[in-house]
């Protein structure tokens, strides 16, 4: 570690003109990511911005549209919530699989969505769901948010104040850990509408997160696990590492969506 200034506002543009008038200093979360990356000398900021006493960026309420999440709301709130469950049950489950007891307890939502880390598990559920994210400068949907590794369309000192999840009528999720990590090595969300079918694939893709398009178009068409038995994942854009090759994520991913599948139709 070494030496930084340390800022706790309490309000959203308060902190917004902290990271504005510093283009280093970074916002903190969770803290799950960036205190590791600070300790490892990964990260050098200038100043650290907590977004723990900022009341409105916490809490998860139901909409007429389906449920709304504050950024700060940490991942075993968002799992324990009835509001959520009510909404979208798997939304719920995904939250209860992040991490450990540990993290899911300081973990927030919107700190895994501004990380964007390729293993994490909201991703899936901002992309399949087709969320919103919601900053304090405007709101960004969810197939213009992911930008690749690490990357997203999120601009300097903008803040994640909320994500915004519309009702589905049937979604699934399902993913193969990590056994030391717990992250997804392929992480498989189903969703279900009376438009489309999306399903969204974490923890495999080499730029991350991404739509398994071929799989929704054929289950908009017949939303059955049958349906997909001959459907084959391209291994040609997934990750390769010491955990596991690119054809063996691929046929992750398929497996993963069999159960998140199976886990909504029986």
């Amino acid at each position: 570690m070494y030496a930084f200034d340390y800022q706790r506002p309490d309000a959203i543009a308060a902190a917004a003109a902290i990271l504005s008038a510093d283009p280093e200093a970074k916002a903190l979360a969770g803290g799950q990511t960036l205190l590791p990356t600070l300790k490892q000398r990964l990260a050098q900021p200038t100043a650290l911005v907590d977004l723990s006493r900022i009341p409105e960026l916490s809490g998860i309420c139901a909409t007429t549209e389906g449920v709304s999440i504050g950024a700060m709301t940490r991942h075993a709130e968002v799992a324990a919530s009835e509001v959520v469950r009510a909404a979208i049950p798997a939304l719920a489950d995904l939250a209860g699989m992040i991490g450990d007891v540990a993290v899911r307890n300081r973990g927030t939502i919107g700190g895994s969505l501004a990380n964007d880390d390729p293993t994490a598990d909201y991703p899936a559920a901002v992309l399949a769901l087709n969320a919103t994210v919601v900053t304090d400068r405007r709101s960004i949907g969810a197939s213009d948010y992911f930008r690749g590794l690490f990357e997203t369309e999120l601009e300097e000192g903008e803040i994640i104040t909320r994500v915004d999840f519309p009702r589905v009528e049937k979604a699934g999720y399902a993913k193969f850990r990590n056994p030391a990590s717990r992250y997804a090595m392929a992480g498989v969300l189903v969703a279900k509408t009376a438009a489309e079918v999306r399903v969204a694939v974490t923890g495999a893709g080499q730029s991350g997160v991404f739509l398994w398009t071929e799989a929704g178009n054929i289950l908009s068409s017949d939303f059955t696990v049958q349906a997909i038995s001959g459907l084959a994942l391209d291994p040609s854009n997934l990750m390769s590492d010491l955990h596991g090759s690119a054809e063996y994520r691929a046929q992750l991913a398929k497996v993963m969506l069999k159960r998140a599948l199976a886990s909504i139709t029986g």
